[in-house]
């Protein structure tokens, strides 16, 4: 079977900070009627086994997303490893990679990720005057500071860990100054997560805090011009390492610029799996792992026909543009706006991708170019 990765909802869209840009929290009501908080032991293991049954990678890799996933409990996480262990074929291994906010990290949680091989993810979206912008706690004060001792103790515990920074209105305009700040916190991975928010799928109205595209482009040029001068080989952002994969004939890893999607669906903490995090709703409910198998589900019709459909309705204009190998039109969820010829289905975020693949595809082409004579 082709690679997929799950992200999995423990503890579904609950969550103990407020982030005001957060897309998931009205998941909770999508929900609310089953009056489950957290996928129950025996539903726990029948995911895993149908995961571990469904994947021909090695190794075979667990994502654990929310809401914030630590809520489920530290002892719920050994269980996870547990029943792994319990159902993992010999010659096969797993990996965990966990998405959290980072608060509730203290010195048990990291001994037990670094013991057990976990990969953390951490959102943080620069210095803190940005990041109080938009990641709030329940009681309306920033989770900077809390946040921060966080990844500090995942880097003492030397347990790998990617930074994901979500760029919006405010930060955008300071890219060397977010850049920086990471750079001094010694990341060696991050990912720029660029914020859009639509206001109404009636219109392509958006939301204040949503980034202008243009200037996401520019954001990204700036990065890439000093990362490419002093950080190429010791720090990792993974837009600049999608670029470089087409320099060695790559397919893309990252389900956004993939030519279609739908490898990357959603198993909620019921049980109910949807073909993507943007779109988990009632509309794109495919099934329940309770009732039907997670392989069969991942090559369902309806699965197999909102991946193609990423591919199918790309306007004219994106299969012209000479940037749509590094692209291929970006997330679908993200295509709202018109081509400038008036058809539908264009990304919001085409002018800064277009303005940063442009910008690094020289520097791409000279890489191609060094590693063809090297084949040869």
């Amino acid at each position: 079977m082709e690679d997929f990765q799950v992200f999995v909802k423990p503890i579904g869209a609950s969550c103990n900070l407020a982030c005001n840009y957060c897309y998931y929290l009205d998941k909770t009501k999508l929900l609310a009627e089953s009056g489950i908080h957290r996928m129950t032991d025996e539903l726990l293991e029948m995911y895993i086994v149908q995961h571990i049954q469904a994947s021909s990678a090695q190794p075979i890799f667990f994502s654990w997303h929310g809401g914030e996933p630590t809520l489920a409990g530290l002892d719920y996480f050994r269980r996870i490893v547990e029943i792994q262990k319990k159902h993992l074929p010999h010659n096969r291994y797993v990996v965990n990679g966990i998405q959290t906010n980072g608060t509730l990290l203290n010195d048990e949680w990291c001994r037990f990720l670094k013991k057990e091989n976990f990969m953390v993810g951490i959102s943080m979206d620069g210095p803190e005057r940005f990041h109080a912008e938009n990641r709030f706690r329940k009681d309306g004060k920033s989770s900077f500071d809390e946040v921060l001792r966080g990844y500090q103790l995942l880097k003492s515990y030397e347990i790998p860990c990617e930074i994901l920074c979500v760029v919006h209105a405010q930060n955008v305009r300071f890219p060397l100054e977010v850049y920086r700040f990471f750079k001094s916190m010694n990341a060696e991975f991050l990912t720029f997560i660029p914020l859009v928010e639509r206001l109404s799928p009636e219109n392509n109205q958006v939301s204040d805090r949503t980034v202008p595209a243009k200037a996401f482009g520019e954001f990204l040029c700036a990065i890439f011009d000093e990362w490419k001068t002093e950080d190429i080989g010791t720090l990792k952002i993974q837009i600049f390492e999608e670029a470089l994969r087409t320099a060695f004939e790559l397919d893309h890893s990252h389900c956004i610029f993939k030519q279609t999607c739908g490898r990357v669906p959603v198993v909620e903490h019921n049980g109910d799996f949807y073909p993507c995090d943007h779109f988990v709703d009632s509309a794109h409910l495919i099934g329940n792992i309770q009732d039907k198998i997670l392989c069969d589900m991942l090559e369902s019709p309806q699965q197999k026909a909102f991946g193609q459909a990423k591919l199918e309705l790309l306007p004219e204009f994106c299969l012209k543009c000479e940037v749509l190998d590094m692209c291929n039109g970006a997330c679908p969820n993200d295509r709202f706006i018109e081509t400038p010829d008036g058809k539908p289905g264009l990304n919001y975020l085409c002018e800064g991708y277009k303005l940063f693949f442009s910008h690094c595809k020289p520097f791409v082409e000279e890489v191609a170019r060094v590693w063809k004579m090297q084949q040869s």
